[in-house]
Order: C-alpha cells, then structure tokens, then sequence
C-alpha cells in the first residue's frame, strides 16, 4: 500500500476513533486531493474533495479568496465577510449592503418598484397579545436608567425599511422562533454587559445560558450585581425581521429572579443602537416582562424591526437580573414559515427513504422516514439508513409546487450513541422522477449538517427552490445516517 494510502487510512481510523469528525460512505485515495483535503466517493462513485478551510477548486488546489471574491451583490452593493463568527445554523459567509434604493438577500430587489417576490401563504395567526405603551409602575426592586446616554436614542417610532418580498400576511405570520432554544444560534453570537458568577466562582451564569426553557442549576443569564445599565445581545449575523420577544426568569438558590421590564434596542452594524420608541414617539418603549420564574411573557414588536443585533436592557428586576429569552421573526422576504414536517400537515405516507434502518432487524423498531420530522420524540424518534452509503436519501412530498427557502436539520441518538447527518446535497423534482440537485455558481452546493444529535442547523438557500418534491442526499456522516428536519418555504 502506498504510503499516501497508508496515512489516509490511518487518519481516518484515528478521527473515527476519537469521535471528533463525521465520516463518509467510503473514503479515497486522499493522495488525490491537494493541500490535506478529504476524498469521498460522491453518490454516482466519483471522487469527491472536501476542502479545508482556506481552499477550493475540484481537488483543493485553488487558494480560497473567500465568499466576496468575485462580489456576489448586485447593484452597486457591498459585500461583508462575516468571519470570525459561527452560528448554529448557516446562512451565507457574507452579507450584502445595498445601496439606496434596493433591498434583498443580493441586492437584487428595486424598492422604487415593489413586488411581491413571493405568492403569500395565510398561517393562523399567533401571539396575539401585544403590550401596552404605558410606562412601568413604581417598583422596589433594582432599577436601572438613563441607558440613553451611551446609545442613540430615535425620535420617532422606527419604520422598516420597505420589503417588497413581504405581502401583509406574510408580515402577520413572521413568528418563527430564531433559534435561542432551539439552538440555531450558536453560543458564540451570544454576549452581556457582564456575567454573574456565584457559589466560590463554580457557578457562571453566562449569556450562553439565556435559552427558553434551559435546564439545568444554572440555566440562565443574570448580570453582575455590579452593572448599573445591564444587557444581553444576539447577533443574528445578517438582517432578518424581528419581530418580537419571548421572555422568562429562572430560580437561583431556590428564589425567584426575573425582568420586571425592559427596553430593545436594534442595530445593523453593532455599534449604533437605536431603542424602540413608544407609541407617540416621545420616549423609548418600556416592555412589561415577567411575574414568576418560569412563566413565559410575549411581546410583539409593531411594527417589525429589521436589524442584525438584538439587545434587551433590563429596567427593573426582581431580586436580579436574570433571563431566558427566544427572539420571533423570520427572513426578509418572509418566505420562510415551517412546510408541515414538524407539525404533521404534512402527513407521514408523504415522507419517503431510500432504505430504512431496523434494530435488531425488527420491523417493530424501524427508524421509518416519518419519523425524520424536525424535534421527533420517543426512543425512535427519526429516520435512519440502512446502510452508511451516498446513495441514501430522504425525500419529502410537499403535495403541490412550493417555493422552498431553507431547510432545518437534527440528528438523533440511538442507545445512547449520537448520529448524525454532517453534510449533505439537496435535489428537487416537480414529478418524482427527474431530478436536479440545488447548484450555486454553477457546482452542486454542499451544505454543512450537524455536530450533534439534538441542535437545529439550518440552511438557506440563496436562490428559493420551486418543487413539489425534496430530496435530501447525505455526503458525510457521524456514526449512522440519521436525519431529523423541516422545510421552510411558503
């Protein structure tokens, strides 16, 4: 055996061993491939480069000049590198600032023309309850103000930059949950003013903490005792429309902690802040927040914001400052609700495989493809291959043509072993039969699953996929292939 082969083999054996790296189907001669990229055997047995960081081109010989090389914006739009930066689900590794005059992913929208970029999907309406304009009531507990003087405070009730590709009842239904529990935004876009560490300095009550329903004895946010204009920040790493806010306290040392109230402000760059103003536009909006612990407070935003970061400012706070929080809106062009995978509309007979693994080859305990639904509970609780093969796929029938903007993936645990899909192609197809993979610049895109079995990864596709049909083609793998996912679209 050559010795190219023979460290190839070895390399793999001892990243399966150590549980770092998924694995492929099979792996090639990684002679083949330039500058320590990876060979796979891709679906139709051709050899395959995976490309480490820094490189490209077929076989990894071509320097990486990085996603603004040449500029994907049009219209005169500039192209910014978001590196440095990781985020539990995966957009683009840039953004795009439009010029004056033009909106959109690539700056491809005229908003001195609009259209609808997208037909509108009616969803029942939710989160009815907004609140209030009134000012909070005299309170006990910490008090914090003045936060104007360190961040630019608007004069009027901020209006979103007008979004032909959002129809009204688009924008009614912009809800979607951003990721803070589910996991899609990664620790890393998290950051405070300060952090709370208690117990002889073991208890660290970190930003990263401030899930929805985290668990856990130390499963929220709580600023320093010793900051006097506290807050908590998500960087969503491009714009999106926000909408509104999902708050909850937690319990430490067996007391109730919570936000009593508190300001948002927003931003597209990170460093000028601008608070949501009242209804009359003569102050900064002051939102009521909770009552106890554990219960769950919603305030909508109106009108929708569309910012990058997200900062909340806590005004008054129940013995201290402490959080969980889940961010509602949706994509610019709205047309990014859930398909029906992870709600059932879609029903289980439209959910196909290319095969399906059974434990102890019962079919009792088959991991069946209507199983791969997005948050699928129970001990079989996704689909599963039966064999670790690029020719494996999970397909889904969306029952008529819909324009599909994402995909949400999961991977699962299996007696206690973690699996999971770790990078993937997509195909579509309006009859089942003839089918094209999803290709941006010309290649078919590989996109970046899973690391683990429970968080969400989900990707967006630069240009919306108008099918019937969706086929999701494992590339590489941890342990087995097993999927867990959901459509966006409209």
């Amino acid at each position: 055996m050559p010795l190219s082969r023979a460290l190839a083999v070895l390399c793999g054996v001892l990243l399966c061993a150590s549980g770092l790296f998924a694995v492929s189907g099979d792996f090639c001669d990684s002679s083949l491939c330039q500058n320590g990229g990876t060979c796979l055997i891709s679906q139709d047995n051709d050899v395959y480069c995976l490309c480490p960081e820094g490189f490209t081109g077929l076989v990894c010989s071509e320097t990486e000049k990085g996603p603004c090389s040449p500029n994907p914006c049009y219209n005169d739009g500039k192209c910014q590198v978001t590196e440095n930066t990781q985020r539990g689900d995966i957009f683009t590794q840039y953004i795009c600032q439009c010029s004056l005059g033009y909106s959109g992913t690539h700056c491809e929208i005229s908003t001195s023309s609009p259209k609808a970029t997208y037909p509108g999907q009616a969803i029942a309406e939710v989160l009815k309850k907004k609140l209030s304009g009134a000012s909070f009531p005299p309170v006990n507990e910490t008090i914090y103000y003045n936060l104007e003087g360190d961040y630019l405070s608007t004069t009027a009730v901020p209006i979103p930059v007008p979004n032909p590709g959002l129809s009204n009842s688009l924008a009614s239904s912009c809800t979607s949950t951003l990721g803070m529990e589910g996991g899609a935004i990664a620790n890393s876009q998290i950051s405070a003013s300060s952090v709370y560490v208690g117990f002889l300095g073991v208890q660290r009550w970190g930003p990263e903490l401030a899930r929805l329903h985290s668990s856990g004895l130390v499963n929220a946010w709580t600023a320093s005792d010793y900051d006097s204009k506290p807050w908590i920040q998500v960087n969503l790493l491009r714009k999106m429309r926000v909408s509104g806010v999902i708050t909850q306290g937690a319990s430490r040392a067996g007391r109730a902690e919570y936000l009593k109230t508190f300001k948002v402000a927003y931003s597209l760059d990170g460093l000028k802040f601008k608070f949501i103003q009242n209804a009359s536009g003569s102050g900064d909006k002051v939102f009521w927040g909770n009552m106890d612990n554990n219960g769950l407070k919603v305030n909508m935003f109106s009108p929708s914001l569309e910012a990058q970061y997200i900062r909340l400012y806590p005004v008054s706070c129940y013995r201290a400052c402490t959080l969980r929080f889940e961010l509602l809106g949706c994509e610019l062009n709205g047309c990014s609700e859930p398909l029906g995978l992870k709600n059932n509309s879609i029903p289980d007979s439209h959910m196909t495989a290319s095969s399906t693994y059974k434990t102890w080859n019962l079919r009792a305990f088959g991991w069946y493809p209507h199983y791969g639904r997005l948050d699928m509970q129970g001990k079989i609780n996704a689909w599963t291959a039966q064999s670790n093969s690029n020719k494996e796929w999970l397909q889904v029938d969306l029952c008529t043509q819909r324009h599909v903007t994402g995909i949400i993936t999961q991977g699962a645990r299996d007696f206690g072993q973690v699996q999971y899909v770790a990078s993937y192609k997509v195909a579509h197809s309006n009859d089942g039969v003839e089918w094209t993979i999803y290709k941006e610049q010309g290649t078919d895109k590989v996109f970046l699953g899973n690391s683990d079995n429970n968080s969400h990864k989900k990707n967006i596709f630069e240009t919306p996929i108008v099918a019937r049909y969706v086929r999701v083609l494992p590339v590489s793998w941890h342990k087995r292939i097993t999927l867990r996912l959901e459509l966006l679209g409209c």
